[in-house]
């Protein structure tokens, strides 16, 4: 893990203990992990929270080959805008070493280092929502995708920002050592288990105000357990006990959003989450998640996602999947 003045702490750490958990979990001391920090000298780093990080080793004194090369990263407000930390040390060894590497890894803004040392060019990547503009103007050979979470393209893995890294940590572990490992280490974190690469940082929770109506906050917690019902807005208006067009107002005031949008939204999320997870065929999907077709559930995910549930299913399927 490289570390480096103003590194953004929980990238650093936030990997640090999902390796470290697994680890434990595992029960295998030859079959874990262990976990190197290096900087551009050996020492002290201060992180952008003011916490102090020790670097066991300088970056020039690595030597390969590694098993996983981890890159945090971190976003400083600019002139123009978000800018992400480029440290020339790291982009060097990098460059260096990823040759040799299993795998490099980047966390939130450390993907501008990777596409500094050139290893994006032809890949597609995420990063933080805040700073993925800017990547993508700056480093025009690499797709930037800023909506999923993780992102595994070959031997690299990238990541949205801060608490995703956990995310994509868990992914490594299951990666490494299967699917049960990666769900008893989230446990023991007491983490939401197992947060899908493919989710969007602009996930329906995310994406719309939190309602201030505890009747709409109900019918919206019905509504991910049912949603291979019929629920139309007739049907939701009244549940609600509501004629359709004061509903329909309500809803939207309540979220921001139509209540046939909000449905769309949530059927859209649940089968991103079947198809990473699952070996299901299409129609299945569409059936357990109300689309009633795969045309219809191939339209929903060219309107929100841009891309096909098959093609979808190819990228962001996990490994342990089925």
């Amino acid at each position: 893990m490289a570390v480096f003045d103003g590194v953004e702490l929980l990238d650093v750490t936030g990997p640090a203990e999902i390796f470290s958990a697994a680890t434990l979990v595992l029960a295998d001391p030859d079959g874990g992990y262990s976990i190197e920090l290096a900087g551009a000298h050996a020492g002290e780093f201060r992180t952008s929270s003011g916490v102090r990080l020790v670097a066991d080793i300088a970056l020039s004194e690595v030597e390969g080959p590694i098993d996983t090369l981890l890159v945090p990263g971190s976003l400083v407000l600019g002139p123009d805008g978000p800018m992400p930390t480029i440290v020339p040390e790291i982009v060097a060894t990098v460059t260096r070493l990823a040759p040799s590497c299993r795998r490099v890894v980047s966390v939130c803004a450390g993907a501008s280092m990777l596409a500094e040392a050139g290893l994006l060019d032809g890949k597609t990547v995420t990063t933080h929502w805040f700073g993925a503009a800017q990547l993508a103007r700056d480093y025009p050979r690499v797709n930037v995708d800023a909506d999923p979470i993780f992102v595994r393209d070959g031997s690299v893995w990238t990541c949205a920002g801060v608490s995703a890294g956990m995310d994509l940590t868990l992914a490594l572990v299951a990666d490494d050592h299967g699917e049960q490992l990666a769900l008893n280490t989230a446990r023991l974190l007491v983490m939401y288990l197992k947060r899908p690469g493919g989710q969007s940082q602009f996930s329906v929770p995310l994406s719309l105000q939190a309602p201030a109506r505890d009747d709409i906050r109900e019918l919206q917690l019905w509504i991910a357990d049912n949603l291979d019902a019929e629920l139309s807005v007739p049907v939701l208006a009244r549940r609600m006990h509501m004629s359709v067009r004061h509903f329909a107002r309500v809803f939207r005031q309540a979220t921001g959003s139509t209540p046939a949008a909000y449905l769309e939204a949530a059927r859209v999320e649940a089968a991103r989450r079947v198809l990473e997870e699952t070996d299901q065929s299409l129609a299945a999907v569409a059936g357990a998640c109300g689309f009633g077709s795969v045309e219809t559930l191939y339209r929903s995910f060219r309107r929100r996602l841009n891309t096909t549930p098959a093609d979808y299913r190819r990228r962001f399927r996990t490994p342990a999947a089925g």
